[in-house]
């Protein structure tokens, strides 16, 4: 997933405008999003939608954001959208792998008792929203096999801390939650999953978006959460390999490959050893996701 767009569940117009988006992944929002006398028709509309459009050929992956684990909400959130199967849900706030395995659990529960065959329903948790999190990063590996990727945020974090603002008068992220960022990659890393960049919540500003998008590639993010669709291409080209990188990544594996009792090979004048493979195997990966390499 290069790219996952939120959208209110309880929106037609914007549900059918995410879904024509170019997102790799749809999240319908029941949380933040909903106002709480809407909740109900928010998990109305996100089973109607997930279950109408499971079947379009070529479609984004459908996932719903469900209510935090230590509200009341959550539960009824899984009873009314799992008959439509969903794709995953990502899950807010948690506070520690054990919340991501209870969520695991429940969805067991509730795919066996809407005809599901298997674990078929992923997990995406946000895990910097609570502080407790932030000092619980290493419980998040190994805790489910459901888990798909791992996803930061600022805003809620913000607010926890009491911070004034997350980023500096240039527009950097601040260090506290650089911290937060770079604690979800490397969990995300060591999970064997994929790290999940934070929104980019000035949806105007493409530009900035479009810098933020270029860093987190560089340091191993494979995707970003927009809440615009304008930003959508934006997070999918910077995530997407280029043709020069598809072809160098393709050579080296090839190498590798012709050499393989070989710890160190020669390219175009350079000593490339096994990271350099893992790399290139990780571009390689990436390119088949989005359609471009076999």
């Amino acid at each position: 997933m290069r790219s996952m767009l939120f959208v209110p569940a309880d929106s037609e117009r914007k549900l059918a405008k995410a879904f024509a988006s170019g997102a790799d992944a749809i999240i319908l929002d029941l949380e933040d999003s909903v106002a709480a006398d809407r909740k109900t028709a928010g998990r109305d509309m996100a089973r109607a939608f997930v279950a109408a459009e499971k079947g379009t050929a070529g479609r984004p992956l459908l996932y719903v954001r469900i209510n935090a684990l230590d509200t009341p909400l959550w539960e009824d959130d899984l009873a009314a959208v799992m008959p439509s199967h969903p794709d995953g849900i990502m899950q807010p706030k948690t506070r520690s792998g054990e919340d991501v395995h209870r969520l695991s659990i429940a969805l067991h529960h509730a795919e066996a008792g809407n005809g599901h065959t298997g674990p078929e329903t992923r997990i995406v948790p946000i895990v910097s929203e609570m502080p407790l999190s932030i000092l619980q990063m290493p419980s998040y590996i190994g805790s489910s096999t459901r888990l798909a990727a791992i996803n930061w945020g600022m805003e809620d974090l913000s607010a926890e801390l009491g911070a004034a603002t997350y980023r500096d008068a240039n527009g950097q992220i601040t260090s506290p939650f650089r911290l937060a960022r770079d604690l979800t990659l490397y969990t995300a890393t060591a999970a064997g999953v994929q790290p999940l960049d934070a929104v980019y919540p000035d949806f105007r500003n493409l530009k900035g978006l479009e810098q933020e998008c270029i860093e987190a590639a560089r340091d191993g993010f494979t995707g970003k959460a927009a809440i615009h669709p304008d930003q959508v291409a934006i997070i999918n080209a910077a995530f997407t390999p280029s043709p020069s990188e598809i072809e160098k990544a393709r050579s080296i594996a090839r190498l590798f490959a012709e050499n393989s009792g070989a710890g160190v090979i020669s390219y175009n004048g350079q000593m490339l050893d096994r990271p350099h493979l893992i790399r290139a195997e990780r571009v390689l990966a990436r390119a088949k996701q989005a359609g471009l390499a076999g």
